[in-house]
């Protein structure tokens, strides 16, 4: 019997191609789906492959799990405000659970807690949010994340030079920008940012000698490179970690055609950046498993709904590609995670 539970299990995991990581339990969970649940799914923009994979691992378990998904973000990460009236109007609008990928920390933290005021289950996906009521994390280690960038990084170095980063938003929890506003950030942001420093300082010959932070614009992330590569003409890597900010760099370093004098180190795996990779543009990107992300973020708000006890914490893994391993099979199901 257990050998058949396992069976069912795998097979379950294949059909949705969710990672190895992804699938945690060994036994079949019962979920009750002869009801409809309204869940609500907020993340940080409505743009992006990135957000395209999130929702559509989400919609996959929408279809098998009898939810009537409702699909909200705003134009722009920094949007901090239209997304906490999105919760605000998911509350009003009693649904039996949200799933949030907060923009901010602290910013989405009180209106989480009017969500759960409210009995209304609140699932963080992506991006975690300063709240003691949230009922389950499912995303990536972001310190790990950013160590593994790291890693790869110094290591095309051969451990000396000056590095530039490309963040996006504000990665500081103080969010103290240089204009002395205050702006909570990102708590992803923040963590890979950790584990790249805290891993480049037991180096003493690699330098970070600027971070800089785009919003949700490409063409933000191409000027921030620009004057990046103005300010320090010795620089010989850039780390960019997210989507936004590693096509932003890959597009001004191909263009100025420093292929061979900039080693870069991306995040994610948007189209362009695959091409990006191919070309020998950049040499490696550190990528996430958004279709798992989506599909068991639905998966545990069902579970929260119904009563059922959820993990607290859902490490759905990131993985670093390169041209050596990114025609694997088990890295191309990551890569291009389509469902017919």
């Amino acid at each position: 019997m257990k050998i058949i539970r396992l069976m069912l299990t795998l097979l379950m995991c294949g059909l949705v191609w969710l990672s190895v990581t992804s699938c945690f339990n060994t036994s079949p969970v019962y979920i009750n789906t002869k009801n409809t649940r309204n869940i609500h799914m907020i993340v940080k923009m409505n743009k992006g492959d990135y957000w395209n994979t999130v929702k559509l691992g989400a919609e996959a378990a929408a279809k098998e799990f009898n939810v009537n998904l409702t699909f909200k973000a705003p134009d722009s990460e920094s949007m901090i405000d239209e997304q906490v009236a999105m919760v605000e109007d998911s509350i009003s609008q009693h649904a039996d659970a949200i799933i949030l990928a907060a923009s901010s920390y602290m910013g989405l933290a009180q209106v989480v807690d009017q969500a759960a005021y409210s009995k209304i289950p609140v699932i963080s996906v992506d991006a975690e949010v300063g709240s003691a009521k949230v009922r389950s994390y499912v995303g990536s280690n972001g310190y790990e994340a950013g160590q593994k960038s790291a890693e790869r990084l110094i290591t095309l170095l051969n451990g000396t030079g000056e590095i530039g980063i490309l963040n996006f938003t504000s990665a500081s929890l103080n969010g103290e920008h240089e204009s002395g506003s205050i702006d909570y950030g990102a708590r992803d942001a923040d963590e890979r940012e950790k584990g790249f420093l805290n891993y480049a300082a037991r180096y003493p010959n690699i330098h970070v000698v600027q971070i800089s932070y785009t919003t949700s614009s490409t063409a933000e992330a191409e000027d921030l490179t620009r004057q990046m590569l103005k300010n320090h003409p010795g620089l010989r890597g850039i780390a960019t970690l997210n989507e936004t900010a590693s096509q932003g760099a890959g597009k001004v370093i191909q263009s100025m055609g420093l292929d061979n004098i900039i080693r870069m180190v991306a995040f994610d795996s948007s189209p362009s950046m695959l091409e990006l990779l191919q070309n020998g543009t950049v040499q490696a990107t550190v990528i996430q498993n958004p279709f798992s992300n989506g599909y068991l973020a639905v998966k545990y708000a069902v579970e929260a709904v119904q009563g059922m006890d959820v993990p607290e914490r859902v490490d759905t893994g990131t993985k670093l590609i390169d041209l050596d391993n990114m025609l694997y099979p088990e890295n191309q199901k990551l890569l291009f995670p389509f469902v017919k």
